[in-house]
């Protein structure tokens, strides 16, 4: 076998013989021959070099795959036998959802963190009325549920929340007193059952804002009084309309009209520029005319325009 200096003499010398290259000319050719055979091996080099990395798509299924099957049910997750060996057994019982400790919750298969939020949903004014409310807490699975909705009896009178932890007072007695709602501060309406001072503080600002109630059906616009509350609430309050705010269409600026809660940004405009085209308004039948808004609107801002 030919040394690399000899090889190079003779490859040299068989070019020269057949092409006639000058000595320059022969390793101008040989470096860009080296050179070709250099930049076609830096891919591959390259690649031996870097860590292939997964292919996006590959690494999105990989994803999706892990997403189902955290979402995916114990049972359909698992083996059958699987199943049975990662999940305790749970003894079915009778129980009311209301009194059940957290103890008891962790018995039918909830996480220590699942039924502390049962629990926290308690203390915070949370009741089941009915079986079905159960449903509303997404701790527990539907599949859980179907098993425990048997069970459920829950208590002709549910026991109330600690008054320091529920804006609603505890309806510990029953009052024959009706109380005019548009009349009271947040300190005298706490006399009212049902009603605590984060409740009264709600209701003195969402009241500021309407001008006053028209009706007892506004309190349900309120937020965190729901048809429970309001039924409890309702038999100790009245409205006296002749306390309402009212505001003059025709003279209120932009910002006067944006603060009332029935009025949305886009139809104060309107109201405002109906009024610079067609002059002041003489009746709810002009203010019906503004296409943006609503007969509804209209008929509920009734109690609060004058003109």
């Amino acid at each position: 076998m030919l040394k690399p200096g000899l090889y190079y003499t003779a490859m040299r010398k068989w070019i020269n013989t057949h092409f006639n290259f000058t000595k320059s000319e022969f390793n101008g050719i040989l470096t860009l021959f080296v050179l070709i055979i250099v930049f076609m091996a830096m891919p591959e080099v390259y690649r031996w070099l870097r860590p292939q990395e997964p292919d996006i798509h590959e690494m999105a299924e990989i994803e999706s795959l892990n997403l189902q099957e955290r979402f995916q049910p114990k049972h359909e997750r698992y083996g059958r036998g699987e199943t049975a060996r990662s999940e305790p057994n749970i003894k079915l019982h009778v129980f009311d959802p209301n009194t059940l400790d957290q103890q008891g919750w962790e018995a039918f298969g909830l996480s220590e963190k699942q039924a502390k939020a049962i629990i926290n949903y308690r203390s915070k004014g949370g009741t089941f009325r009915k079986a079905e409310d159960l449903q509303k807490m997404y701790t527990i699975r539907p599949e859980l549920y179907a098993q425990l909705k048997p069970y459920v009896s829950i208590a002709a009178a549910a026991p109330e929340p600690r008054a320091d932890t529920h804006p609603f007072r505890p309806a510990s007695k029953k009052s024959a007193d009706i109380y005019e709602l548009n009349g009271m501060d947040t300190t005298s309406m706490q006399v009212i059952n049902g009603i605590g001072p984060a409740f009264a503080r709600r209701i003195v600002k969402y009241r500021e804002r309407l001008g006053g109630f028209s009706k007892p059906e506004q309190l349900l616009e309120v937020f965190g009084i729901d048809s429970a509350h309001y039924e409890q609430i309702r038999p100790q309050i009245r409205i006296n309309d002749g306390l309402l705010r009212k505001i003059n269409i025709n003279t209120a600026d932009f910002e006067t009209l944006r603060q009332h809660p029935y009025l949305r940004y886009k139809q104060v405009n309107a109201i405002i520029e109906y009024r610079k085209q067609h002059g002041n308004y003489s009746s709810f039948a002009d203010l019906k005319k503004v296409a943006i808004l609503p007969a509804e609107t209209v008929d509920k801002l009734a109690p609060y325009f004058s003109f």
